[in-house]
């Protein structure tokens, strides 16, 4: 495994309680308080839903940073008191309590906040912006990296691009889905939620859909943009030689969520 601070390509899926993964997924009789051990041992990180609907408690966050590998990581979905709002510029309060509800007990293990916004949003420059203003660079001495996922077609424009990568922070590319893709380079790591398993492949994907994504993959990490991604300025992105990659198999169909992610990373080796 590449030391820390190496780039990294990171694959996962959305939560990690969902019944119908049992005995599917997770071996048939494993104790549901052992499920998060095992999917951590299988992926390479998780995305917390749960905190996009409300306040988790400091012991559970400190409970998962226990129960998971050195280097396993997790991408948390910020509160929607935070984006489902008219004036996003007046966030403040709840962002600072959603730092200080104990995520910060993940510790190293804490990856991109997700900042996911309604369909229904529009692009506002200004308010936007001071949106932007409020999202913290570090907390408590750590960095923090940030990723907006927008889903109007009034973001694709490239004063939004502009705007979010004057400061830092990663456009979340939805995938496989009817949500509008922006698959900009803002910011020097990648978040990409894949939507599009179905019932119909063994492993969600199709051997050629798996291959694709672990190609797009790995020229993200080299600091390359993989061809085939709608972008809306196709000639710029975020020039770094390397980038983390976070990306997650999301929605489609679920039940073989798990299968799809472990075998992008079987393919990355």
């Amino acid at each position: 495994m590449p030391h820390r601070g190496e780039p990294r390509i990171r694959v996962g899926i959305g939560g990690w309680t969902y019944e119908p993964w049992r005995s599917v997924f997770y071996p048939k009789g494993l104790p549901q308080k052992r499920e998060l051990e095992y999917a951590s041992r299988n992926l390479t990180s998780l995305e917390i839903n749960g905190t996009y609907y409300g306040s988790q408690k400091p012991e559970s966050f400190a409970k998962w940073h226990a129960e998971t590998p050195d280097d396993f990581v997790f991408a948390l979905k910020a509160p929607r008191f935070a984006t489902n709002r008219r004036a996003l510029s007046e966030a403040g309060e709840s962002i600072e309590r959603f730092f200080t509800s104990g995520v910060m007990e993940l510790k190293d293990k804490l990856g991109p906040i997700n900042w996911q916004f309604m369909p229904t949003k529009k692009f506002e420059p200004d308010d936007f912006e001071g949106f932007l203003k409020l999202l913290p660079k570090t907390v408590g001495g750590r960095s923090i990296r940030h990723a907006v996922e927008v889903r109007h077609d009034s973001f694709r424009t490239p004063d939004f691009i502009a705007l979010v990568r004057e400061y830092g922070v990663a456009i979340i590319i939805a995938a496989d889905s009817h949500y509008p893709q922006i698959a900009d380079i803002t910011a020097p790591f990648v978040y990409v939620r894949a939507m599009g398993t179905t019932e119909a492949e063994d492993a969600g994907y199709s051997e050629k859909a798996l291959d694709t994504w672990v190609d797009r993959a790995r020229q993200w990490a080299s600091g390359s943009m993989p061809d085939g991604l709608e972008v809306v300025m196709p000639k710029q992105h975020a020039q770094v030689s390397s980038r983390d990659v976070f990306l997650y198999v999301i929605s489609g169909f679920k039940v073989r969520n798990p299968t799809a992610a472990m075998a992008m990373i079987e393919r990355l080796g």
